[in-house]
């Protein structure tokens, strides 16, 4: 599994984990698929207070495995004041059954100060409760609202929907997280049930790509997505195969005439209004 700088926090897989929804199945089953993505380097673990019972699972999966895992959780806009930050993470401290996270992000923009929240993370920080924090959905406003509150160096990602049939990012948060050394993680990186038809034209050209490759169309579009070094990518997955497909992507190198398909197949589209997100 490659890994590279993931802001100023040191080097990160650059296929990792995602699990919105994963407490939603079975569970055993769920605790596997996550184990299994460790062991083949998918350490990045994403998770999120909202993510219902999904942090006790992830408690459950790195049983003994802490120090192999990059941990990441979020808090909820609503929770987001100066003591309600602290609070929240605390929660979830608990429910992973850890004394740290690697990163804790802003879930989305919300109608407490960013100061505020930005102060609870530095307090954080200081108590040795998470060791970097960020944030995510942040369109490029709310980033230079935020670096004018926290200095330069301290948003360690942004964490935002792009998939092959969302790339509204590449306009302008992606450039400016890239100017200002900020990661850019992809969550839904496969879309939200929406991934390309095999029949459909994008998808013959998914399928093209793949068969030279001897992957699947799923890592080809991992593959795309983390094609800039300061991309990764949070795919869920929820079962031991699904895992090992998601990992293989990690070591893809598409050349540029793939790159060149992949984008006429997958058009950028215009510049929407505002930043989407699910």
């Amino acid at each position: 599994m490659r890994q590279r700088k993931f802001g100023s926090v040191g080097d990160v897989s650059v296929i990792g984990q995602g699990t919105w929804y994963l407490d939603r199945g079975d569970r055993k089953g769920a605790v596997a698929a996550l184990r299994h993505g460790i062991d083949l380097g998918m350490t990045h673990i994403d998770t999120a207070e909202m993510y219902g019972e999904a942090e006790p699972v992830i408690a459950e999966a790195i049983v003994a495995r802490r120090d192999e895992v990059f941990l990441v959780s979020k808090v909820l806009p609503s929770n987001a004041s100066r003591r309600g930050t602290v609070s929240a993470c605390e929660r979830s401290l608990s429910r992973l059954k850890t004394d740290y996270l690697d990163c804790y992000l802003l879930h989305w923009r919300g109608s407490h100060p960013l100061a505020d929240t930005v102060a609870a993370f530095e307090e954080l920080v200081r108590a040795g409760k998470i060791r970097s924090w960020g944030v995510s959905n942040f369109d490029v406003d709310d980033l230079n609202e935020l670096k004018a509150v926290s200095g330069q160096g301290n948003i360690a990602c942004n964490q935002v929907l792009y998939h092959l049939q969302e790339r509204a990012i590449e306009h302008a948060v992606i450039p400016w997280c890239k100017e200002n050394g900020v990661a850019v993680v992809a969550y839904s990186p496969f879309g939200h049930n929406e991934f390309p038809q095999p029949r459909s034209g994008p998808g013959k050209v998914l399928q093209k790509i793949a068969d030279a490759h001897g992957v699947t169309p799923r890592q080809v579009a991992l593959g795309f997505l983390t094609r800039d070094q300061s991309v990764f990518a949070i795919p869920k997955a929820a079962s031991l195969e699904h895992a090992a497909d998601n990992a293989a992507a990690g070591k893809l190198n598409l050349s540029d005439s793939d790159l060149a398909a992949l984008d006429k197949a997958f058009p950028l589209g215009p510049k929407p209004s505002s930043l989407p997100m699910l």
